[in-house]
Formats: structure tokens, sequence, C-alpha cells
């Protein structure tokens, strides 16, 4: 995105880590110097891998930033924490209360059971709270709703047409953030995304921590999915940024609706892996994890069986495009060789590699 910050200081931001300079336990504790009437306090529900990077180029912007979230673990320096549950309606309208942004970047663990309960229950919340503070409600969404596009390419319009339990959890649960908007119970707006890579996926990425500890030791990494099929991977960073720009320079009329976040152009797995192979300078022996293995797996381990159901996205291609995203805001990823450098570097060093 044009003004994003440079390979040093996403190495400097996902190497070096940081620590909040505040902590307020409790559902009504506020920053040091909030007294309520401050109008750029933006608060990140979330703070994994794309809320610590959001808290981090909010903060760069010079604005006021609160990560809400469980338990007391690293954010930027210069955030500050509210701590507390955002299955608690309360905790959540105090957390909110005075923000002009709020963003939405949870996920509960990957298992459908547990995303009937706690999705539309954090979406309701945080509709809540957003609304009675007035802020804004940013929403970082994935495709699943989408369902099989027969391989189209994926934009705004495609309409909701989910092939899966988890699928249709988060059609439902899209629905209700922007029936909520129609009703003017709250200015709402979404981000959707595809699959991740890149600083901070350590979990819940094809390319994450059990990838790059054989990857880097020499051995053959395997991946669950079709490591050929044409596939749009979204690099955190570029989540990140598109997810600033929704909160701070969209204007009315672009709420009420989803945008396709910007994303490098789609390709396979394997292609991605090499060029960042390229930048370590070591190659990467890649393999796939069977998909009768996966489902025998499945069998004992329930992650497996959730891994399962969405095999059908690197069945045909499955594409996004964000052309509409770029055209309204100006906005683009990141050269992808510059993003593979800086995900060979933060692999490095957050395993224990020693650089090529």
């Amino acid at each position: 995105m044009p003004g994003a910050p440079g390979r040093a200081l996403f190495l400097k931001a996902w190497v070096c880590g940081g620590n909040g300079e505040g902590i307020r336990k409790g559902a009504g504790a506020r920053p040091q110097g909030y007294d309520g009437g401050v109008n750029d306090v933006h608060v990140i529900f979330g703070a994994g891998q794309v809320g610590y990077p959001l808290a981090e180029r909010l903060l760069a912007e010079g604005r006021m930033v609160v990560v809400a979230k469980r338990t007391r673990t690293d954010v930027p320096r210069g955030a500050e924490i509210v701590l507390g549950d955002a299955s608690d309606a309360q905790f959540c309208a105090e957390a909110a209360r005075g923000a002009a942004a709020v963003y939405h970047c949870m996920n509960p663990p990957y298992s459908a059971k547990l995303w009937a309960e706690l999705v539309p229950l954090y979406m309701d919340n945080l509709v809540a709270a957003a609304g009675r503070a007035g802020a804004r409600l940013v929403v970082l969404d994935n495709l699943y709703m989408l369902g099989r596009t027969g391989g189209r390419p994926m934009n705004e319009d495609t309409p909701a047409n989910p092939c899966s339990r988890k699928g249709e959890i988060r059609a439902r649960a899209a629905a209700r953030l922007f029936e909520a908007h129609r009703r003017g119970e709250v200015r709402a707006v979404c981000g959707r995304a595809s699959d991740f890579y890149g600083p901070r996926g350590e979990k819940g990425s094809h390319l994450g921590d059990f990838f790059w500890k054989p990857a880097l030791a020499g051995s053959t990494a395997r991946v669950v999915v079709d490591p050929d099929a044409v596939h749009t991977y979204h690099f955190i960073p570029d989540v990140a940024a598109g997810l600033a720009v929704l909160g701070t320079r969209a204007e009315e009329q672009d709420l009420g609706r989803a945008w396709m976040l910007p994303c490098q152009p789609a390709e396979t797995l394997r292609a991605l892996v090499e060029r960042i192979a390229r930048k370590l300078g070591q190659p990467i022996r890649l393999g796939r994890v069977a998909p009768w293995m996966l489902r025998a797996m499945g069998l004992v381990m329930p992650l497996m069986r959730e891994i399962s159901e969405m095999q059908y996205q690197w069945s045909e291609p499955f594409v996004v495009d964000d052309s509409r995203f770029r055209a309204r805001f100006g906005a683009s990823p990141m050269d992808r060789e510059e993003a593979a450098a800086v995900t060979a570097a933060w692999a490095q060093a957050a395993f224990g590699a020693s650089p090529a």
C-alpha cells in the first residue's frame, strides 16, 4: 500500500516484538489519560496474527490504540490493554467506550461446534458495543461463506453460497452484521481475505510453525492442501493495512458492505514456497499429506476433520479479485518479492534458524 512501512519496519516489529505501556484490568478500565472524549481511539478485539500488526500500523499513524483481549501477552509498544472476554457483552461495551473505530479480529478455535456458539455471540456483542459508542465497526472475515464458485474470481458481488458448516456459520454472521447496519444499529464494514501467510502466522496458516520447523531443518515440509492448485494467499501485513484503511479512510458510502482486501495475484502454494526459499538461500522440500491420510487422521483428530471440510477450496481455482479496493482506496499489496523476503527473515528469526 502507498506509504506502507518497508521491510526494516516489519522485521523490527515481528522479530523484536514489543510490550504494551499500560494494562487495565476489569470491564470499566481505560488507558492512562483517557477521558471518554478522545475521538481517535481505535479499539482492537484480538491481538493475534492480524490484530497485532493492525495495532502497529494504527500506532505508526499517531492514533491511540487499545487492545481488548483475554490474556496478558505481547502487544505493540504504545498500545494499551484491557483484559476481558468478548463473550461478555458488558466487557465489550466498556472496552469500546469512546472509540472512533472498533476492529473485530477474533477467531474462535477451529471447530464448527465452537464457531456455532461463539461467532454469532462475538458479532452481536461487538455490533452492540460499537453501536452504543457511535464507533465504526470493522470486521475481518474469510471467504467461507462464498462456497464453490466454479473457479470464477471472487469479488464484492459474489453471492453467499456456503457449502460447509463453517461457511454457513460465517454467512449467517455476515448477514446479521449488515442487517444491523441497515437498521441503523451500527456503522459497519467488512474486509475479507483468503488464507494467510507471513509474519506472525504461526498458527492457523498453511505456512505456520508445523511447516517452518522441518523446512528450515532441511526436512520435507508437508502441507494438507494441494500445493499445485491456483489459490489466493493473503500476506498478513496487507490484511492489516487494508483493515486500517477501512477504519480510517473509508467514507460513509463505503460502509454497509464487504470489501476484498488487497492481495498478490493468485498462484500455487508451490510457487509461493519456492519464492520464499530463494530469499532464504536454501531449498525447501515440499510434500503433501495425502487426502486419504487426512481423512484417516480425522477419525481420531477433530482438527483434521475440520480441515477436510474445507478442501474444496483447492479443488478448483480459488481466486480473489481485489480491483475494487485498489481503485477505491488507491491501495496495493506489498510487492511479492519483498513479501517473500519479509516472510523468510521472520521464519528464520521465529524458528531458530541461522540466516543463510
